[in-house]
Formats: structure tokens, C-alpha cells, sequence
């Protein structure tokens, strides 16, 4: 038979399949609307709204719903801890179970499977493999600030290991959980049924401590998370003291007391702004580091190794030894020799040997930022409020929504003591008249024939009630005796004491208060200890470079074509007087190089230009190149203008006083003395530092006190010396004013600042030079026409260098317009009167002139050997400060 042929289902009316349009829609059963509600109905289906549950629902509405009922399940049944007892459910029911069966911190443990069996059967209906996990974090030591589960046996590590099988472990409470537990039989917290209310279990726990804080807690439910780190008890407790006696405390008053998170894995912290902001709204950061030290190693002297003993809070041992293993491998981290764990009985130490020409504090910063030696906890502090409302608290929220609770708990408890107390008296009261009237209560007794009579008799002869009057009758014969009699009042004035007390305490609030910080204080006493985080108050903030990079001696170099590089001051090889030298950097043909400068890689360098501004750099920001590389083109590493080049740069020393100047040299001699306070603020794109005429140059710079002589020289062998006086102060955008008075064809050369019983270095271009004692260099009046310098004639050409020189300087290096380099002694150099050409003290090919000279100081670069061999140097090798 054919689909067409077929006959319609049994119970189809032929109605039932007209068009829509057609449709009876006075007929409820046909067009699916109720006249009542209007609801439609499901399709297909007739809806008989006296006899039917069916309901007519659309897929978004039954989604939305069921997705709402689920979220808010995980919400308040699973993820996110309660802000009175800081416990998840399954934490909750753990310690219960655990409570109810016996196994306190004094009795024996007992098996896990036992315990997570209970738990599961009668409280938490989810997998055994959940309930376990989370008993077994409850047991680690690492895990939990403080610990509230005595595991003995297999419970994991802090490289990830996973706990020994439920079967074969045991546990039971800690101390510390029965101050969670403490009076919850005594009616303090709610009881409400468990899953299929077979039992009865605690919505919240009394809590004498306030343990969302103490122990934290991490975890995602829909839609949201909580991650809050853990603290320490006795600055916990400080701080909601601090809050109890004073109500008004301020965010500042608390962080008196509370310096910040106090991880199970010590460590340390470093907090500032973002730190208080957590602690402020809820939600901020905390950088972590990893406690390590920089020692000598035993076995083989000279070489360094860092011991790691502390790790964040989370981190993994064996994850970071991999990691460093793998940026070995990678090469991203250079020095390091051989990793090794030596962790035993629960000590941590991660030993990195350092090669022999490593630098440890190099390598460390390299791990603390390429591995999680250095990582962040961020704050999210939410919990449940009241059970039900997840939101997010700062530190004044939590303490002030714990001390809540535990006013409850207290006024509860003391509710429970004062009914209790009250049933006792009213009791001993019935046993106090029964002995009173002895003779008559015994004869009432005998005439009754049953105790229920007896009871009635008793009620209405004396006046009792029905549980006093059912405690006389229990009431055994040796309660006759004068010591008993004496017991009962005893007991009985003992308990209106009592009663009285917990009257008035249910009366003020203030006692309530008392108690709960006597309590916390009992508490502390008890469980408190040292933190074992140590807290920095200062942002760590992102990693400088200068942190990554060695402290080495190194040479800067400039060439007039605009080339810059640094190499190591060791590749700078000392000669003796007369010797050839070594190639050194590659030029251009029309390209020389003007000025070295030896320095180290932290030191800032000042780069003025000829038109008049400067910029600040580091000096490893100098891209390092080989003795033999041309450098980069300053123009890549400055915002220079079109024709613009360095002229001269200058090495600021580690700390510049405040009246210090710097005093400015221009080719044409006009000088220019500014307050170095004036250039404090120095621009990426640079800044003026002298107003110059058209045609004229800055090229030279020096630091002066105030009080410092300096001398001028020019190309033509003469020099003028003045004192710094004799130019005033001015401005960053003046001018300046005469220096020295230039004959036609003749520029300055050079300008340095003089110092007493130096000598003058001269050097011209063809190689020769001469020391002058300082003392011949007369002192005259600034603008002058200066006196002769050294004899200029074309043997030595003119003059390329005047240096003033003390014996601090220790060598000089001189550079060729075609790269050569050669190291001399000072002490070679000849001294010699003023009007002298000099010796020869490097000996040059054909063509080539000296371009620039640069010094070494005593004692700051070991690396400098003194011979002529062609043995390359230990690049790395650090030079001694």
C-alpha cells in the first residue's frame, strides 16, 4: 500500500488535518487554545485541561530554566565557600561525617575508603574519586595554610603526585577542625535535610576562627570563580579584634595587622597598590617570587650555584626543573651547568650550578622571568553570603560578615545554655520542695495506687509540674540524706548564678562581642604562628632590562659618519709604546671614528648632537658589536633630524649631586655652563641643550662642580684655561659666551676640565704625543687668545687630543681613522715642557691619522693582559669593580 493510500491514525478526526484557515477556532481541542488561559498547546497532542499535567512549554523557556537551576546548583552546592565557615559543601560534610563518627584529632585514624564511604552515602551524592581529592588537599601541608585532616600514609606531593589508593591511607580531624566545629551540638547552626533526607546535615559551621582567609580558597563555578589566598592566623585575628573594639576601622587600620597573604609555601610576596586594591574591593594581584640565594659551590671554587628553597604558592617543583631544562636546551638561558632536585622529608631545594663564566644574578632574574619562579596570585575574592548570595568582599566585608556569624553562633549557643540551664533548676527546684515536704510527698506516694496517679496527686497537692513532679517520683532514697540535700541547693544556687549571667549576656550585645574576641584570642594562643611568607609593601612591577643584563666593562664607540657600538674592554689589548695595534673597526672610506668612551653596561650615557640637543640612553641599550663591526646608524637609535649626528657623549657617574653643572664646548669656542638639574626630564625625542649660530657646532660636554678650572684647546696648539666662574649659570635654550678667541683656520679640538698636579695629554694626528705637567697651563681671563699647547708643524700635524690626566688613569686607547687600536701605559708616555712636539706613541700606515682616544681606569679592567700575543680573550669573563 502507498503512503497516499493509507488511512488516516485511529483517533484523527478528518477536521484534524485542514488548513489552519479552515479551522473551527471555537474548537479548543482543534486550534490548540485554551478559552481560559490561552495557552497554546503542544502540537499534535489534545490538551484536556481538567485531567491533563501536560504543559505547554517552548525549548528556550525549558533551557533557560533548567540551565538557571543547574548554575545556581554549582553556585551554592559545589564551587564557591560560604563567607561564615570559609568551607566548600563537600569540605562542610567531610569534617561532619568525620565529627559525628568519633574521629577527632584524639582518636586513631581510620581508613579513607571508610571515611569518603560515609561521606558519600549519606551526605555528598557525587563520585568517591571528588570526595577523596578533596580530603586528601585537606591533609596537605602545602595545600592548606591549616591543615584540617591528620593523614597518615600517601597524600600526594608537591609535584602533582596523586594520593595513594583510599584503601591504603588513613585520616582523621586536626585540631585546628575542631575549633571549625566546636558547640555545633548546641544548636548554633541550621541542620537541613541531606540529598534524600535520610540525615540531617549543617548548612554552616560555627567556626571560631575565620577561615575563608585563613586556608582561602580557589574555585570556577558558571558564570563565575573565586580565588582567594590564604593568611595568617594571628594577623587575622589582630585585625577582627581591631574591628570588634573599634566598628568604625578603617581599611588602613586593618592592614596594620593583616601585611598580606601567608602562603603554606612561604616564598615571597610583593604587594603596593594592586594588593590594597584587593584587599579594598575584592579583586586585585599579588606578584610571587621564590626564595633563592646565590652561594659558592663547595666542590668546585670559583663557581656559584643558586638554591632555590621556597616556590609560589601552586607551583610545581618538577614543572620548573623542566622548564629550566627545556630553556637550556632552547638556549634561551646560557650559564648554566647541571640542575638537580635534593629535596628530602619535605624540604625543597632545587640546586642550578653556574658555569664558570656565568653570572648567577644574570641566570637568577632570567628564571625568575621565564619560569613560574616568579608568577601572580590574583585576588577574586567571592563567597557566599547568607548561603545564597555569591558576591565579591574586600577584607572589611569578610571580617565584618564573620563576626556576624559568630555573634549568632555565640547568642545560640548561650540561648541553648540558658534552656538547658533553666530546665535543670526547674527540676532541682521540684526535688527542693519534694524534700522540704518529705513526710507528705512519701504519704501521697503510698495512698496512690498507680505512678500516674501518684504524679497527678503530686501536681495538684504541691503545685508541681509535669516534669518535676515525674523527677520526684524518679528520685532514688539516697537523695534523703543531709549530703545529698545540700548538693541539690548547691547545684541549684550554682545554676540562677548561671542563669542570671546567661540573661545578661543575651541582654548586651557588647558581652556577645567580648566573648567572641576572648575566644579568638584563646585560638591564636593555641594554633597561631610566624608567618612564613615574607611581605615586600612595594610593587614588584615588570622586569627591568638592566636586571637581565651583566655588569661588564665595555667600549663605546662613535665614528663621524654616525656609527655607534659597544664591545668588551677586553678586546681592547694592551700594546707597548710604539706598537702597531690590531684591527679594529670596519669603516667607510670617508668614515672615522671620533670618540670611545669606557664604561659599564648599567651606566647612563648623554648623547648631544651638533645641533644643540641631547638624549638619555642606557649603555647596554648600545647595540653590542665585535671589535671589528661598524656599529648601527645612530639615526636607528635616536630621533635625530635630517644632517643631524652625535658629537660628543659623556658617562654620568652613579650619583650626580644636585649642584652639579654641565659645562658645554662649541667648535667656533663659545662655552655655555647649565645646572645638570635642568636635564632631568629627557625626552625620547630629545631635548635643547644649547642655542647655537648658524655655522657653529656642540661637540664637546663635561660634568663640573662649580668650582673646576677648564681648559680649551685647538687645533693650532694653543689653549686658554679659566675658571668655571667666569661663566655664569644660564639656561638650556641661551646662547652661552666667548670661550676662546680662534685665529683664522683654527677650531677647537678639544675641552676637559682641569684637575690639580695632572698632567695634560696631548696627541696629534699623525701619531705623536707628550705629557705636560699642569702647572705650565697659566690661568687667564675666559675669551682669551690662549698659549701654546705644543709645537704643530707636518711632522705631527695638528693636534687631535688634550686630555687632562691624573693617576687614576692607568692606559689610553687610540683609534685610527681605519680601525686600528692601540692600548698604551701612560707611563710610556714621555712628560715633556709645553713647547714640544712629543714622541711618536703609535705608529701608523701610510694615509691614516689618529681619530679618537678613550682611557682605561686602575684596576677596572683585569681583562687587559699585558702582551702581544693574538690569544682571544674569555668574552664573558666579568671584570672585577
Amino acid at each position: 500500500m502507498s503512503d497516499n493510500d493509507k488511512k488516516p491514525e485511529e483517533g484523527l478526526k478528518p477536521e484534524e488535518n485542514m488548513d489552519e484557515e479552515n479551522t473551527n477556532t471555537d474548537d479548543n481541542e482543534v486550534s490548540g487554545m485554551s478559552s481560559e488561559d490561552e495557552t497554546p498547546a503542544v502540537a499534535g497532542i489534545i490538551v484536556d485541561d481538567s485531567t491533563s499535567d501536560v504543559r505547554a512549554r517552548t525549548i528556550e523557556n525549558e533551557m533557560e530554566e533548567s540551565y538557571l537551576e543547574y548554575s545556581m546548583s554549582v553556585i551554592v552546592s559545589r564551587a564557591l565557600p560560604d563567607v561564615r565557615d570559609g568551607l566548600k559543601p563537600v569540605h562542610r560534610r567531610i569534617l561532619h561525617s568525620m565529627n559525628t563518627n568519633g574521629n577527632k584529632a584524639t582518636s586513631k585514624h581510620r581508613k579513607s575508603a571508610r571515611i569518603v564511604g560515609d561521606v558519600m552515602g549519606k551526605y555528598h551524592p557525587h563520585g568517591d574519586s571528588a570526595i577523596y581529592d578533596s580530603m586528601a588537599r585537606m591533609a596537605q601541608d602545602w595545600s592548606m595554610r591549616y591543615t584540617m585532616v591528620d593523614g597518615q600514609g600517601n597524600f600526594g606531593s608537591m609535584d602533582g603526585d596523586a594520593p595513594a589508593a583510599m584503601r591504603y591511607t588513613e585520616a582523621r580531624m586536626t585540631g585546628f577542625a575542631d575549633v571549625l566545629l566546636t558547640d555545633i551540638d548546641k544548636e548554633t547552626v541550621d541542620f537541613r535535610p541531606n540529598f534524600d533526607g535520610s540525615e540531617m546535615e549543617p548548612s554552616v559551621l560555627p567556626a571560631k576562627a575565620p577561615n575563608l582567609l585563613l586556608n582561602g580558597q580557589i574555585g570556577i563555578a558558571v558564570g563565575m570563580a573565586t580565588s582567594i589566598p590564604p593568611h595568617n592566623l594571628g594577623e587575622l585575628v589582630d585585625a577582627t579584634v581591631e574591628l570588634i573594639d573599634n566598628p568604625d576601622a578603617t581599611l588602613e587600620d586593618l592592614l596594620k595587622h593583616v601585611k598580606g597573604p601567608d602562603f603554606p609555601t612561604g616564598a615571597e610576596a610583593y604587594g603596593g597598590d594592586s594588593m590594597r586594591s584587593a584587599y579594598a574591593t575584592g579583586r586585585g594581584s599579588v606578584v610571587m617570587r621564590a626564595t633563592a640565594e646565590i652561594v659558592e659551590n663547595k666542590s668546585k671554587k670559583g663557581r656559584y650555584q643558586v638554591i632555590i628553597d621556597q616556590v609560589p604558592y601552586g607551583v610545581k617543583p618538577a614543572s620548573i626543573i623542566e622548564k629550566i631544562a627545556e630553556l637550556v636546551r632552547d638556549k634561551k638561558i646560557k650559564g648554566i651547568a647541571d640542575l638537580r632536585d635534593l629535596s628530602s622529608r619535605g624540604k625543597l631545594q632545587l640546586v642550578v650550578d653556574i658555569k664558570k663564566d656565568g653570572y648567577p644574578k644574570k641566570i637568577l632574574n632570567q628564571l625568575y622571568k621565564m619560569t613560574q619562579l616568579q608568577s601572580t596570585f590574583h585576588y577574586n575574592m567571592m563567597a557566599l553570603v547568607d548561603g545564597i548570595q555569591p558576591q565579591v568582599l574586600g577584607l572589611e566585608d569578610i571580617l565584618k560578615e564573620y563576626i556576624k556569624h559568630r555573634q549568632v553562633v555565640v547568642r545560640r549557643r548561650t540561648e541553648f545554655e540558658l534552656k538547658k540551664a533553666e530546665a535543670r533548676a526547674h527540676i532541682l527546684e521540684g526535688l527542693s520542695i519534694a524534700l522540704d515536704n518529705i513526710d507528705a510527698v512519701i504519704k501521697t506516694i503510698r495512698a496512690s495506687k498507680t505512678s500516674d496517679e501518684a504524679q497527678t496527686a503530686l501536681m495538684k497537692q504541691f503545685k508541681l509540674s509535669e516534669i518535676q513532679a515525674k523527677a520526684i517520683l524518679a528520685m532514688q532514697l539516697r537523695r534523703l540524706t543531709g549530703l545529698e540535700r545540700q548538693e541539690i541547693e548547691d547545684e541549684l544556687n550554682e545554676l540562677k548564678k548561671l542563669i542570671k549571667e546567661l540573661q545578661s549576656i543575651l541582654a548586651d550585645e557588647k558581652k556577645v562581642l567580648a566573648i567572641i574576641k576572648t575566644e579568638l584570642l584563646e585560638v591564636k594562643d593555641k594554633y597561631g604562628d610566624d608567618r612564613r611568607t615574607k611581605i615586600f609593601a612595594h610593587d614588584l612591577g615588570s622586569f627591568n632590562e638592566e636586571d637581565l643584563i651583566a655588569d661588564e666593562a665595555v667600549v663605546v664607540t662613535r665614528t663621524s659618519g654616525g656609527y655607534i657600538k659597544r664591545s668588551l674592554a677586553s678586546e681592547y689589548r694592551r700594546q707597548n709604546r710604539g706598537g702597531k695595534g690590531k684591527r679594529g673597526m670596519v669603516t667607510k672610506e670617508e668614515d672615522v671614528i671620533e670618540q670611545v668612551i669606557f664604561a659599564s653596561t648599567h651606566d647612563m650615557l648623554l648623547f648631544f648632537t651638533n645641533r644643540g640637543r641631547v638624549f638619555k640612553l642606557k649603555t647596554y641599550e648600545v647595540p653590542a658589536s665585535s671589535l671589528t663591526a661598524k656599529g648601527i646608524a645612530a639615526v636607528n637609535l635616536l630621533q635625530l633630524q635630517p644632517e643631524e649626528t652625535i658629537s660628543s657623549i659623556i658617562k654620568l657617574p652613579k650619583k650626580i649631586p644636585k649642584d652639579n653643572f654641565l659645562f658645554i664646548a662649541t667648535t667656533k669656542g663659545t662655552v655655555k655652563k647649565t645646572k645638570f638639574s635642568d636635564y632631568d626630564n629627557i625626552r625620547t625625542s630629545g631635548l635643547i641643550a644649547i642655542k647655537l649660530t648658524e655655522g657653529d657646532e656642540l661637540k664637546w660636554v663635561r660634568m663640573t662642580n662649580g668650582d673646576n678650572e677648564i681648559i680649551i684647546s685647538t687645533t693650532l696648539g694653543r689653549s686658554i684655561r679659566f675658571h668655571e666662574k667666569d661663566a655664569r649659570p644660564m639656561g638650556r635654550n641661551a646662547q652661552g659666551v666667548r670661550g676662546i678667541k680662534l685665529k683664522p683656520g683654527d677650531k677647537v679640538i678639544a675641552m676637559d676640565v682641569v684637575v690639580e698636579k695632572a698632567n695634560i695629554l696631548v696627541v696629534s694626528e699623525n701619531g705623536y704625543g707628550k705629557k705636560t705637567g699642569i702647572s705650565q697651563f697659566t690661568a687667564h681671563k675666559r675669551g682669551g687668545v690662549g698659549i701654546k699647547t705644543a709645537i704643530v708643524n707636518d711632522k705631527t700635524g695638528n693636534l687631535k687630543g688634550v686630555r687632562s690626566i691624573t693617576d687614576k688613569y692607568e692606559e689610553i686607547i687610540i683609534i685610527s681613522k681605519n680601525g686600528q687600536t692601540v692600548r698604551i701605559s701612560l707611563d710610556d708616555i714621555s712628560t715633556m715642557s709645553r713647547s714640544t712636539q712629543g714622541v711618536r706613541i703609535m705608529k701608523l700606515n701610510s694615509g691614516d691619522t689618529v681619530a679618537s682616544m678613550t682611557f682605561t681606569l686602575k684596576g677596572e679592567d683585569e681583562a687587559a693582559e699585558d702582551d702581544d700575543s693574538e690569544k682571544k680573550d674569555d668574552p664573558k669573563k666579568q671584570p672585577k669593580k
